[in-house]
């Protein structure tokens, strides 16, 4: 497993900040039909079940968002990705359709409303830590331009930062030359609920994504 830590510095402010990793070998390739099923099947869940006017009073979404505010960055600017996509939803937008493990990866933090991150394992280097971002960091995001991670909660390696629980960098992006992958479920409030969905993860993997040598930890 590779050796990811919480830094001293965000824990000082958010004390059950909790990353809960998943590392696994596996095929990366267009989703199947089953897989979009589910995936579908679940958005009608929600346009049912959320007003997108209660979005940001979900509890863990909620709790992402006032620990943002206590790194003094602006939750409505700088979003979780799991509010960000399920605002998709809730907006008639869809989900986009990029490859089984994003798309494993969305299902699941539609799912639990945790923002989720998946790796190339390839292109990260030990040891890897969740800490603040510095003054005037930025890097390339997915589909985006350059982003503003100053103050976020980011996982950085010694080349610099690659992951956070807003969005995540180019360089770390899961593309169809992956053949390993870490997932990161980021949670603001301890392990509730975490242990489920590393479960859920390492079927959706096994399922989806012909999962091999899946190794599940909880950060703290």
């Amino acid at each position: 497993m590779v050796n990811v830590i919480i830094c001293e510095e965000l824990k000082k402010i958010c004390p059950e900040m909790t990353l809960g990793c998943i590392q696994a070998h596996v095929d990366v390739e267009n989703s199947s039909d089953s897989l979009w099923k589910e995936i579908n099947d679940y958005c009608e869940v929600l346009k049912k079940e959320i007003h997108i006017e209660e979005l940001a009073s979900l509890p863990r979404i909620k709790e992402g968002r006032e620990i943002y505010k206590k790194l003094g960055k602006v939750p409505s600017k700088y979003r979780l990705s799991s509010e960000a996509l399920i605002r998709r939803i809730l907006q008639g937008k869809g989900v986009y359709k990029i490859n089984n493990i994003v798309d494993i990866n969305n299902l699941i933090s539609l799912k639990s409303k945790f923002p989720i991150g998946s790796y190339n394992i390839e292109n990260l280097h030990n040891p890897i830590s969740l800490m603040i971002g510095k003054k005037d960091g930025q890097y390339k995001g997915i589909g985006k331009g350059q982003i503003n991670i100053e103050n976020l909660p980011v996982l950085t390696d010694y080349i610099g930062s690659f992951g956070s629980p807003t969005s995540d960098s180019e360089r770390a992006m899961i593309t169809s030359n992956a053949s390993e992958i870490l997932m990161c479920i980021y949670s603001f409030s301890g392990k509730t609920d975490i242990n489920e969905y590393l479960k859920y993860s390492k079927e959706l993997l096994k399922k989806y994504a012909n999962g091999k040598d899946i190794e599940i930890e909880i950060i703290k």
